[in-house]
């Protein structure tokens, strides 16, 4: 799910990531918006917004949007530079150092966010964008930028453009993978969805308020610990099958 690069990535890889990711976006997004009133995995809100407030000639209101915009940009350059720094290091899954990155940015949340008055509002929100500028850098590295999982507005044109070729076979003859593009692009949007749904009602029904983003770093554990199980697993069972077939010999 996060080892698997380039031609060695299949569909099912990306629904696994997308499954996940976008279902942490989803948690995230909601959770930052019932506690801040902002929105904290994309930036074209902010950006309008920090448009409305240069033109009327408050800049400085309007600086807080550019650091939620800037916030942004830092966590995918940031999640970029360690991907390209390790890429080499054949021992090291290179996604596991933004994906713990991100893990440890959402615990800070938490916990700043219990020792903090409401005045810091705006760095938290800042360390969620930056936490979603990490995830949604390093899954459009892994999947060659196929799956995109913080934001929908790509996602529901992208879809549109897809579903509108199923009317042209003679000019879209790969229906395959037309139908596996539609899928994955469901899935994104499902998961999103259901992630927001899970994220206001642990926020607010079970009353785990900021607590909520904990389970999102469990879930990015989780998901880390299983991958890497599978793939150590995958690894000693074909060892062992290469061994056992030169010892036959």
């Amino acid at each position: 799910m996060f080892r698997h690069q380039g031609k060695s990535r299949t569909l099912k890889h990306n629904l696994q990531i997308a499954t996940v990711l976008s279902f942490v976006a989803g948690m995230v997004n909601v959770t930052g918006f019932l506690a801040f009133h902002q929105l904290t995995t994309n930036v074209t809100g902010h950006f309008a917004l920090f448009i409305h407030d240069v033109a009327g000639a408050e800049v400085w209101k309007g600086t807080v949007y550019f650091l939620y915009i800037f916030s942004f940009l830092l966590g995918s350059f940031l999640s970029g530079l360690l991907i390209e720094k390790y890429r080499n290091n054949r021992r090291l899954n290179v996604f596991v150092i933004p994906t713990m990155t991100e893990c440890l940015v959402l615990v800070a949340v938490v916990v700043l966010g219990y020792g903090t008055g409401p005045e810091y509002a705006d760095m938290l929100v800042c360390l969620l964008l930056f936490a979603m500028g990490l995830q949604n850098s390093y899954v459009t590295k892994i999947s060659n930028a196929v799956v995109r999982t913080t934001h929908l507005t790509g996602l529901f044109t992208d879809l549109g453009i897809d579903i509108s070729h199923l009317f042209f076979p003679r000019s879209y003859p790969q229906r395959k993978r037309l139908r596996d593009n539609i899928r994955l692009r469901l899935f994104i949007i499902a998961f999103f969805f259901a992630g927001g749904l899970a994220g206001g009602f642990f926020y607010s029904a079970l009353g785990m308020k900021l607590h909520t983003l904990l389970l999102c770093v469990l879930i990015l554990m989780t998901s880390l610990f299983y991958d890497n199980f599978r793939y150590t697993w995958i690894r000693a069972r074909r060892h062992y099958k290469q061994k056992g077939v030169v010892h036959r010999r």
